[in-house]
């Protein structure tokens, strides 16, 4: 089931979020994220832009919200999406269940763009984009340094 987040799935959100942080360069945190830390962003995340997630049996699987793009004001019709799904979820279409509400929500925002920043490599980040009709925008080389390499990340847009 999909339903906004509570400031009480923080922790378990946490969780999924800071196996990547630890794991992958798919963030480029290098240090585990709090529980209250997570749920000051939840919190003010959601007072502005939708955060999902996705819960079976009291468990959260996944996550999606979006923020603002950039803070100037003549950004506010663009946003950034963000998707996460707990580690030995993928391929079970949880991903695309959760962008497929995501971007319903948004576009009943009034917004006109939608931003996914991809640490590279990440195939099936890509492939997740791509089929909501992302298209990519931008490569930027080694902007990243985690795990003693260079990364790169690219950007995909779609216009809502």
């Amino acid at each position: 089931m999909i339903r906004k987040a509570k400031i009480s799935d923080a922790t378990q959100i946490a969780s999924i979020y800071n196996y990547y942080v630890t794991n992958t360069i798919v963030t480029f945190e290098m240090v585990p994220i709090l529980d209250r830390i997570m749920a000051d962003k939840i919190n003010k995340t959601i007072k502005k832009y939708p955060w999902l997630v996705f819960e079976e049996n009291g468990q959260i699987l996944g996550y999606a919200y979006a923020t603002d793009w950039k803070p100037r004001g003549a950004y506010k019709y663009t946003v950034e999406s963000t998707i996460y799904l707990r580690n030995n979820q993928n391929g079970k279409g949880i991903g695309s269940k959760l962008y497929a509400e995501l971007i319903s929500q948004l576009r009943t925002l009034k917004l006109h763009s939608v931003i996914g920043g991809i640490g590279q490599p990440n195939e099936a980040s890509i492939a997740l984009h791509e089929k909501f009709g992302f298209q990519k925008i931008a490569h930027f080389k080694e902007v990243g340094f985690k795990f003693d390499k260079w990364v790169d990340v690219a950007y995909w847009q779609l216009i809502i």
